[in-house]
């Protein structure tokens, strides 16, 4: 209102100015009667003057008014709206920055949204993964402290099992302090050299022992060179195999339930694929597997545990060195995990490619 009665103060002086100046010219060569030259130039004037307040309205009061009105919005927390403006003047510019950022707001805000409910997943995911473990353990002390195991084999199942539920516990914690330094991109990695067909041999030895005593079939093979090497952090690779195994043990079904790891010589690259014989993923869901937080159908994944994070973390640590993973499965057929790791190749010196030659 104060900008709108200021413009017509100002061109109500310029225009009085303006008619006084053109009185007394106009007299002074025409001789004219004072009268008729003021009535003339008054209509001139006012007809320019109306011209320019209505270029004023249209460039300046009129986009300033939807400017202030989607501010109004953005103060009472509404950024469901659209600030249109065809001008392409320093106003109109500025009130496209408004637009642009309105969008963003929006979108930081549908973010925030997102984020708090997967943390609301998490949690609730957490609370039942952790008390699963701790039901069972706090169940089978009790049967000691009761004399339910009254023979050495019985006791020494016990404690097995009792080791068993505080290794996931600690698999869980594991995941989750991981996930917090993915969250804030703070992973640690201490990349090296390792010759990955010995690296999986190990892993394959670890992994075996816990498939045996799940009494679950368990199979390594390898396609590639015991020479062949990559630039990967070992820790976080074995934990990619861990989670991969973890997941695959999670949704096996069958009495004679096996899980195999392969490596294969794909030229610049080695394939990994870590197959199970389980329940499968639905051609609705398997897109979806990598990403956090996706537990599927979660009536039937409630179950069998699993905070969501477990596939995004591999997926994560994959991209991290340069590499790629993909699923394929078949519902009631079982799972492939398929990864792609380039390999580290020695860049000869001048003088060693000259030396080969000779």
């Amino acid at each position: 209102m104060r900008l709108k009665l200021g413009l017509f103060v100002i061109f109500a002086t310029i225009l009085m100015v303006a008619i006084l100046m053109i009185v007394a010219i106009l007299t002074s060569i025409t001789g004219l009667k004072e009268i008729d030259i003021l009535t003339s130039a008054i209509s001139i004037l006012m007809a320019i003057s109306f011209l320019n307040i209505l270029w004023v309205y249209r460039s300046i009061l009129r986009p300033l008014s939807k400017l202030q009105e989607a501010t109004r919005h953005i103060k009472e927390g509404n950024l469901d709206f659209t600030l249109d403006i065809d001008s392409d003047d320093e106003i109109g510019q500025l009130c496209m920055d408004f637009e642009e950022m309105r969008i963003r707001l929006k979108e930081n805000e549908a973010e925030k949204i997102q984020y708090d409910r997967d943390n609301k997943e998490l949690i609730s995911n957490i609370s039942h993964d952790l008390k699963t473990p701790i039901t069972a353990i706090k169940g089978y002390v009790e049967g000691i402290m009761d004399g339910v195991a009254s023979s050495p084999e019985k006791l020494d199942k016990y404690i097995r099992t009792i080791y068993n539920k505080a290794n996931d516990m600690d698999r869980l914690i594991d995941e989750l302090t991981f996930y917090a330094k993915i969250d804030t991109n703070k992973v640690p990695y201490n990349y090296d050299k390792i010759y990955i067909v010995n690296f999986f041999k190990d892993c394959s030895e670890e992994v075996s022992l816990d498939m045996e005593s799940r009494n679950i079939s368990f199979s390594f093979e390898s396609d590639l060179s015991p020479d062949t090497v990559v630039i990967a952090d070992v820790e976080q690779l074995k934990r990619v195999v861990n989670n991969i195994i973890s997941n695959s043990v999670k949704h096996l079904d069958k009495p004679d339930s096996n899980i195999s790891i392969r490596l294969y010589d794909d030229k610049d690259f080695i394939k990994i694929d870590i197959a199970d014989n389980g329940s499968g993923i639905s051609s609705t869901d398997l897109p979806y597997i990598f990403d956090r937080f996706y537990r599927g159908d979660s009536s039937r994944n409630l179950a069998k545990g699993g905070s969501g994070i477990g596939l995004s973390i591999v997926k994560k640590i994959i991209e991290d060195h340069n590499g790629h993973i993909w699923a394929s499965s078949k519902e009631g057929e079982g799972t492939h995990i398929t990864m792609l790791l380039r390999k580290y190749q020695e860049v000869k010196s001048y003088e060693e490619n000259i030396d080969s030659r000779r």
